[in-house]
């Protein structure tokens, strides 16, 4: 891991020194927590990220972002400890001078097609992932490539990627690819219908397949959503849902109260259920930095010992 992320820093200072007035752009986001249950208390830093992005010409930019998160691997003697590693690192051709504005083609370690559009909407990671990625059916970032076509005036999109299907944090381990296909639909300001497929095989003739089909709001007063999941892994079926909205009770002040109920065979009795509720104050923004603290409780059942979490959340953005 180490040798690629030499290997992509490498590319990416070599592609900025042939281009023509390139412009490099440095940021990092923290998230930190204190977290407290029946049986824990704790200070944590649970994620660090460093974003280098570069823009090399009106044609060609490139994102190397390390990230920094704790070993949680059983029978190492590195569990427990902050580890650094590589999370993205693609170069990105912009299509706007041939097809239409927001049009791309991106090679590399790059965002994988849902998690990273879904917090467009949902800016709570600093809580917890998204119910998919929270419960391990969809990642956030692997090796592949993926292309973008935007529809005029920002009605639609279609994206679709090849990736090995493993994730950023393994190596490929066999011949099967992952196919993905994310199509986004904006049929009035703030109303969005999204719809995303993911076909791969942990072996020949063993699928791991996911469908997620979301309908999201936006209005200055909340912001809205509801994901529901189908997900096939071999012979075992699963589904669920998640449901969540924001609801601003202020300029800085907001709720979020979350749902999110999962199936993970269904062919047994068994449903675990999530509830999130948080009330968050967001810093205003100033010179591109931005800020935001969280009380919140997580309490999950059904499945397995009760566990509820109350915590204090920090993000700092810049």
């Amino acid at each position: 891991m180490r040798a690629a992320c030499l290997l992509a820093t490498s590319l990416f200072l070599a592609i900025s020194a042939a281009a023509e007035e390139p412009a490099v752009k440095v940021g990092a986001q923290i998230f930190a927590d204190y977290t407290r249950s029946e049986s824990t208390s704790a200070f944590n830093v649970s994620r660090a990220y460093i974003n280098v992005n570069g823009s090399l010409n009106k044609f060609l930019s490139a994102r190397v972002t390390p990230d920094v998160a704790r070993e949680s691997g059983e029978g190492t003697s590195l569990n427990g400890s902050l580890q650094f590693r590589l999370k993205f690192a693609y170069a990105q051709v912009h299509l706007d001078q041939w097809l239409t504005k927001g049009s791309w083609v991106r090679g590399g370690l790059i965002p994988l097609l849902w998690v990273d559009y879904e917090e467009q909407y949902y800016h709570y990671r600093f809580q917890g992932p998204v119910m998919v990625d929270r419960e391990g059916y969809v990642g956030t970032a692997d090796y592949g490539v993926a292309m973008r076509y935007a529809f005029p005036n920002d009605r639609a999109e279609v994206v679709g990627g090849v990736f090995n299907g493993e994730g950023f944090g393994h190596a490929e381990t066999n011949d099967q690819k992952a196919a993905m296909l994310r199509v986004a639909v904006h049929p009035m300001k703030g109303l969005h219908f999204s719809a995303f497929y993911d076909n791969d095989n942990y072996a020949e003739g063993q699928p791991r397949n996911r469908a997620i089909g979301q309908v999201a709001f936006e209005h200055p007063r909340v912001t809205a959503a509801i994901d529901v999941l189908s997900a096939r892994d071999r012979a075992v079926k699963a589904r669920g849902y998640s449901i969540w909205a924001t609801p601003k009770l202020s300029r800085s002040w907001e709720l979020l109260l979350r749902r999110d109920t999962l199936e993970p065979d269904t062919s047994r009795d068994e449903r675990k259920t999530r509830d999130i509720e948080g009330l968050a104050y967001w810093v205003p923004l100033q010179g591109g930095v931005s800020a935001a603290v969280m009380f919140d409780r997580d309490d999950t059942r059904g499945i397995g010992a009760r566990v509820t979490n109350y915590g204090i959340k920090v993000m700092v953005s810049f």
